[in-house]
């Protein structure tokens, strides 16, 4: 075996390794994919998306290449290594795969505007901070314009810099938002259970991890024992979170509002 010194790349993943801390980015990556799409010094934006743009399938634009349109979300994906920001996008851009139009192109570009003006960002984590770990979770309630689905999401920070994070397409139609934002939350708590016990065998034992969540009605669903009208209707298997905030071992959860 031969010592090759300090890690500085893995994978196309920049890491540079300070006295304060570690910094990971992938900037020559991101301007990798910038050059091969034709986009490099592109109109840089402020956002990955337009605010409260709805794509959908059938959206009667001009169909596109969709080898090079999946080529395109699949290095997005990649970025998403270091850059939970555009993790939504990517996620959101990968539904249109098998027949994109003219529209999703449009869209997966304007990723790409937000990448240019952003080429620098990346995750530090600072060695002078507590390593806590701490969760947030949210949803787009019915945000998905086919089939009326929401959109789950949670990132989580391990002191300073994020260590996990999620955007995915819940299975079922929420009929509230209490509920979507219930079913996010149970996404949430299912990988606080898989992160305390991989810091565990680190030797980074983590007391009861706080899971900050924006819904009022959900929090106090999942501390509630009691089941009334308004709540029969969610399904059973949603109520694993309530489960895991009730049992001291081994996940010791606390939902708490943002």
């Amino acid at each position: 075996m031969n010592d090759l010194g300090i890690l500085h790349h893995f994978l196309g993943i920049e890491i540079y390794q300070e006295d304060d801390g570690v910094f990971i980015c992938q900037k020559k990556y991101a301007e990798k994919i910038l050059k091969k799409f034709g986009m490099f010094g592109c109109n840089p934006t402020d956002t990955p998306l337009v605010v409260n743009e709805k794509l959908k399938k059938e959206d009667g634009g001009k169909k596109v290449d969709a080898s090079n349109y999946r080529s395109l979300v699949g290095n997005l994906f990649y970025l998403t290594n270091t850059r939970p920001d555009i993790m939504f996008a990517a996620s959101l851009l990968s539904r249109f795969m098998n027949d994109p139009s003219h529209i999703h192109l449009g869209a997966a570009k304007r990723v790409l505007r937000y990448i240019q003006g952003t080429l620098d960002y990346g995750i530090k984590y600072d060695s002078k901070v507590e390593s806590k770990l701490i969760g947030f979770c949210d949803n787009d309630w019915a945000g998905c314009m086919d089939d009326m689905k929401s959109t789950s999401g949670y990132v989580f920070s391990l002191g300073s810099g994020a260590v996990s994070w999620c955007s995915k397409k819940q299975q079922t139609v929420a009929q509230s938002s209490a509920e979507a934002e219930y079913i996010s939350a149970g996404l949430a708590t299912q990988q606080t259970i898989w992160l305390k016990r991989i810091l565990e065998d680190f030797g980074e034992k983590q007391e009861a991890v706080t899971i900050h969540c924006d819904n009022k009605s959900a929090i106090a669903m999942a501390e509630n024992p009691i089941f009334d009208g308004r709540t029969k209707h969610i399904a059973i298997k949603h109520h694993f979170i309530r489960e895991a905030i009730e049992d001291d071992v081994p996940s010791n959860i606390i939902l708490q509002d943002k």
